[in-house]
């Protein structure tokens, strides 16, 4: 048997995260069929994996960090760094009602292992204070916590753990025949469960995640639960047909529900959060609200989208906004089959850094995915979009570099699920643009591939940016605050002023040539820059075309391409 760790270390978060994200993939399937409560839309599962998968890409930047010499101990964060980034990713990436939960699970375990004084491994009795307050503080952020769900699975789960004696590996295997035990009991907590015949997919899905936690802390892979329960529709298909009743425990289930599900990202403080709390409970239902230290996600189903951004623009800032539309006579409407829609023959998948340049691919019938600074799609988010272009071929735009593995799983995964794709290695934003420009779903495929890869191959890429500390590049040492101007990826500029530095880069890119410049501005560039970029084009450059598109909120200030 491998040697397994005795304590609860950052080593340990690691490995259990791991462990965790390949579990909820090869379980995401049958939990999302499952998935009848509080909406019957049939993607718990698959919002569990995309929030792991944001929790442990989070952690495995805090090690890549330290054994490049960014922490204290090369090569081993400490307890308290690799919790707060599995809580922080979890946070940040949170997909859902049952997505929004288990970030707050997190987060509250975080609170307890990540203290002023934390140790730097947690012994089995840590471990267990960490699952009580992960549970308690995962019911608080829940308007109207619900038996019968998720959140009575975390509540047995930290019960058996407070009870359990021994190391972490006999707290961890207590709480997670402790939650075994609840999430069997669940269709007896609610009747929508006894129904259609499943447990909760949300408590299943947690089950999933402390059977990782077992296996990470003792080398043992626990037997998994089974996702029926008692009940007159014993196949998981009823869970489709089943009507959700409301998030509140004293409301009787209706014939309909709220519209939508908005969710997002908030910088605001407590007291406003108080204040949100109040306006998006009198507007919908299934509201959870986790987060703290300013930064919140924020989860609720409501009629009026529209007026939860508003609350949520009144809070703070509100940001990485998502608005799901519940299609009617889906997840609402008793006795509805779905019906899929019929599915086009092509389509095209761009990932994109703002959204200015999210509304252009949309205009252009793209299915675009927003990338934030620092927040990167994950390969299930890329998933999920092809799913949504709905149809029998793809083509895929990274238009990142970073993103070509990630983009490359993605596009595995879904050929797998008989879908035909292409990924096109865009490096930038604006060979995604070139690319998209020649796409034409008339042609045949293969043509049209070949198209607009050698569109985005003609395109040469810059940005400006600024830089946020000092460090060495191809063009010399750059302090904080110097621009920079990249060209294919290298520092090729180091200036003082934005625009300067912005004409010199455009200067060096048509040294080489060519007939058509593209500028996408950032909402941090000066008002003037793109109005100083053109004139420089037509006096300098004859027969060279600019074409101006605002990025909004995007990584850099300003990215340049040239055909």
């Amino acid at each position: 048997m491998p040697q397994v760790p005795q304590t609860f270390d950052a080593l340990a978060v690691r490995a259990w995260c791991g462990l965790a994200l390949d579990a909820l993939g090869r379980a995401r399937e049958e939990i999302d069929a499952i998935n009848v409560y509080p909406v019957a839309d049939g993607d718990t599962g698959t919002n569990l994996y995309l929030t792991l998968e944001s929790a442990a890409t989070a952690v495995e930047a805090v090690f890549a960090g330290h054994e490049a010499g960014g922490g204290g101990d090369p090569g081993r964060p400490t307890l308290a760094d690799a919790v707060r980034a599995m809580a922080h990713g979890a946070l940040i990436g949170a997909r859902g009602n049952s997505g929004t939960i288990l970030a707050q699970l997190l987060r509250g375990m975080a609170q307890v292992l990540a203290g002023d004084d934390a140790p730097a491994h947690a012994d089995g009795t840590g471990l267990g204070l960490a699952l009580r307050h992960a549970a308690d503080s995962a019911r608080q952020a829940v308007a109207h916590p619900v038996e019968g769900t998720v959140l009575t699975v975390a509540s047995a789960a930290a019960d058996a753990a407070g009870a359990a004696d021994g190391d972490c590996g006999a707290v961890a295997r207590a709480a997670y025949e402790g939650a075994c035990t609840a999430l069997a009991e669940t269709p007896d907590r609610l009747d929508v469960l006894r129904q259609a015949g499943v447990v909760d997919a949300g408590g299943r899905g947690l089950v999933t995640v402390l059977a990782a936690l077992v296996e990470s802390l003792t080398g043992e892979t626990p037997r998994g639960p089974a996702a029926r329960g008692p009940g007159p529709h014993p196949r998981a298909e009823a869970a489709h047909t089943v009507a959700a009743p409301c998030a509140d425990d004293d409301a009787p289930p209706g014939p309909g529900g709220p519209a939508f599900e908005v969710i997002y990202l908030l910088e605001a403080e407590d007291a406003a959060v108080a204040r949100l709390r109040e306006r998006l409970d009198a507007l919908g239902d299934s509201l959870v609200v986790v987060g703290g230290d300013g930064l919140w996600n924020v989860h609720v189903h409501v009629d009026d989208a529209g007026a939860a951004v508003e609350a949520g623009v009144e809070a703070g800032r509100p940001y990485r906004i998502r608005i799901t539309h519940f299609d009617a006579g889906d997840a609402h409407a008793p006795g509805a089959e779905r019906t899929p829609a019929e599915r086009v023959q092509r389509a095209v998948v761009a990932v994109v850094p703002g959204e200015g340049l999210a509304g252009l691919c949309t205009e252009a019938g793209a299915t675009a995915v927003l990338a934030r600074p620092g927040e990167p799609p994950a390969s299930g988010e890329l998933v999920q979009a092809v799913r949504r272009a709905n149809a029998r071929e793809v083509v895929l735009l990274p238009n990142d570099a970073e993103l070509r593995h990630t983009a490359a799983a993605a596009a595995e995964q879904v050929r797998a699920e008989g879908v035909r794709v292409a990924l096109i290695p865009t490096r930038s934003a604006v060979q995604g643009i070139a690319a998209l420009a020649v796409h034409e779903p008339e042609r045949r495929f293969d043509e049209d591939v070949v198209a607009m890869t050698s569109a985005a191959g003609a395109t040469r890429y810059a940005e400006v940016t600024v830089a946020e500390r000092q460090s060495w590049t191809m063009a010399g040492i750059c302090q904080a605050g110097d621009v920079l101007g990249l060209v294919d990826g290298d520092v090729a500029v180091i200036g003082q002023d934005l625009t300067e530095t912005a004409l010199a880069v455009l200067d060096r890119m048509l040294a080489a040539g060519g007939e058509l410049v593209t500028l996408v501005v950032g909402d941090g560039a000066p008002e003037s820059v793109a109005e100083r970029l053109e004139a420089r084009v037509r006096e300098a450059y004859l027969a060279v075309d600019t074409v101006v598109h605002h990025g909004g909120r995007q990584g850099s200030v300003l990215l340049i391409g040239v055909e």
